[in-house]
């Protein structure tokens, strides 16, 4: 039966933002914190420590996020574990999220002009005191425009989710097509609610560059 598209139709597609801006969330933070490890790592003086930082930050930007959430949610079952298609796309959008962060962030931290570093040395600061009081707050300033233009490619990228069988907003609006057989009305209402989400935050990190540059 083909149902006609109406009020309820756009309230289920916009019922999707709360999952899509939730799954957002969840992927951006963990990533945040996983992804200062990587960079950590990957400017650390041992040489182990760099390596496997540099094979995990290329694996997860040399392969597509799809095969990404795949390996995730068919891959854990292999080893016994079940997972939800909730819990498979947090995980991977995490993991995700984590190696292009640490890509940003370990920039920002060679962006640090050296000579600070050395004179922080030379004061006798030990290193997660150099890290914690010079590098890291001058790094993450500089950090900040490409942290939020890469926010809003993961914000995107949750709609590869619903390849999985998770309902976000790109799911909703499938779903709403399949049904009403309007799919220009149902795709074209959640291209136009990503375009408002996105949108101001792609202008804000432009902005943000925009002031950086005009202070260096």
């Amino acid at each position: 039966m083909i149902r006609l598209f109406g009020s309820n139709e756009v309230l289920f597609i916009l019922a999707g933002i709360q999952w899509t801006l939730l799954l957002s969330l969840i992927a951006f933070t963990g990533g945040g914190v996983f992804g200062l490890i990587i960079a950590l790592s990957r400017t650390s003086t041992r040489a182990s420590l760099r390596s496997i930082a540099a094979g995990y930050i290329d694996f997860f930007q040399g392969t597509p996020l799809l095969m990404q959430l795949f390996l995730v949610f068919y891959g854990m079952p292999v080893f016994g574990v079940k997972v939800s298609p909730w819990t498979a796309v947090t995980i991977g959008l995490t993991l995700h999220a984590s190696a292009f962060l640490g890509e940003i962030w370990r920039g920002g931290i060679q962006a640090v002009p050296r000579g600070q570093t050395e004179a922080a040395r030379a004061l006798g600061l030990r290193y997660a005191s150099r890290m914690r009081d010079i590098v890291l707050p001058q790094a993450l300033r500089l950090s900040v425009a490409p942290t939020v233009g890469f926010l809003v490619q993961l914000i995107k990228g949750t709609s590869l989710a619903s390849i999985v069988g998770f309902v976000e907003l790109s799911r909703s609006a499938q779903i709403v097509a399949s049904t009403t057989y309007k799919p220009l009305l149902a795709y074209g209402l959640a291209a136009l609610l990503y375009f408002v989400i996105c949108f101001p935050l792609s202008r804000f990190s432009l902005r943000l560059e925009q002031r950086f540059a005009a202070k260096t």
